[in-house]
């Protein structure tokens, strides 16, 4: 049985074992539906979309069922002049939806539909939730889905929201989570809301894998191997942030941990607990995670041979990378890169 990964690492290499051996735990699909209006926002709508694609690839077995969905045609134009091919029309839609998500835009134009007006109340009525991308909430709203309750809405919109709907509790927050209603206030943060809607389906690992995965550019330096949790904490040690950048630079030929805590100025004990703090590890056990991460990637991303890739990641013996990999991995490193060459 392969070996897991304990400290911030964790979340970076979920997905990634050859565990096929292994039985699934089979869990319910959550099918989501975007129903997209004329002229939505393309930025909105992809952020969201990849959150869930995402997921999915981070997931034994797939988590979420995507359904794009227009109201009187299967092809919708977007606010990019691109028209997208939806699955379905609105009046086809199934019963069973667990997410209706209606993408707004800024050139979507506000005017009440009966259709979607009905359709939203029906699924609301069998216990979906329901959302707004951008200003997407103002149809939820006017068939009277959002009384009492706190919405994310576009600021050019918000004033027409407040006189038009009183009922409804108009945020100045980018995006809300209000019992089963979702909704943010444009493009930029469509994802991160439906990252909180990723967490409350599927538990909060699975959503940290996401963010290693779609949010590690969000810093203005990124590492080869950045995480996003020890990354964005601003109570990080300058010690521990000087020890973890001698890590990355120095796989190849890794130093002794009595060396690592000789150059940040702290003795082994101090950094020995500033890593089980923040890293989530002992400093022995992250440098091996952080090399067979490496490790990991030369060998799903590069022809290298694999006795380079032992030597690359600071592994003298070849019999002891070909253990370890085998033990986080599942497989033998040769196997395992025939195993995603097959995949593609």
């Amino acid at each position: 049985m392969p070996f897991v990964f304990e400290s911030v690492l964790k979340d970076k290499n979920r997905g990634y074992a050859c565990t096929a051996e292994q039985p699934i735990k089979l869990q319910t699909v959550t099918r989501v539906a975007f129903v997209l209006l004329n002229h939505f926002s393309m930025m909105s709508f992809t952020g969201a979309i990849d959150a869930l694609v995402t997921a999915n690839l981070m997931s034994e077995t797939a988590a979420f069922e995507v359904l794009t969905v227009g109201i009187d045609s299967r092809l919708v134009m977007s606010d990019l002049g691109i028209a997208i091919s939806t699955d379905l029309q609105l009046s086809q839609l199934p019963d069973r939806v667990d997410v209706l998500i209606v993408v707004g835009g800024l050139r979507v134009q506000l005017i009440s539909d009966s259709l979607l007006r009905r359709t939203l109340r029906h699924i609301a009525s069998l216990g979906a939730t329901l959302g707004g991308l951008w200003n997407g909430a103002f149809f939820l709203a006017e068939a009277q889905l959002m009384d009492g309750i706190e919405c994310a809405f576009h600021p050019d919109g918000r004033a027409m929201m407040e006189e038009v709907f009183p009922k409804v509790q108009i945020s100045r927050r980018t995006h809300v989570v209000d019992r089963n209603r979702i909704t943010c206030a444009g493009a930029s943060s469509s994802l991160r809301m439906m990252l909180e809607l990723i967490t409350a389906r599927r538990g909060r690992s699975l959503t940290q894998a996401v963010e290693e995965i779609l949010s590690c550019d969000q810093t203005a330096e990124v590492s080869g191997i950045s995480t996003v949790a020890v990354d964005a904490d601003p109570t990080l040690p300058q010690t521990l942030k000087l020890a973890l950048e001698l890590m990355q630079k120095n796989i190849e030929e890794p130093l002794s941990i009595d060396e690592l805590a000789r150059c940040v100025n702290i003795s082994r004990r101090q950094l020995e607990r500033r890593f089980c703090r923040f890293v989530g590890a002992t400093p022995t056990r992250y440098y091996l995670e952080l090399r067979l991460t490496r490790a990991r990637q030369l060998v799903l991303q590069s022809n290298r041979p694999i006795t380079d890739i032992a030597i690359a990641t600071g592994f003298c013996s070849f019999a002891n990378f070909h253990r370890r990999f085998r033990d986080f991995f599942g497989v033998a490193p040769s196997s395992y890169r025939a195993t995603y060459e097959r995949r593609r």
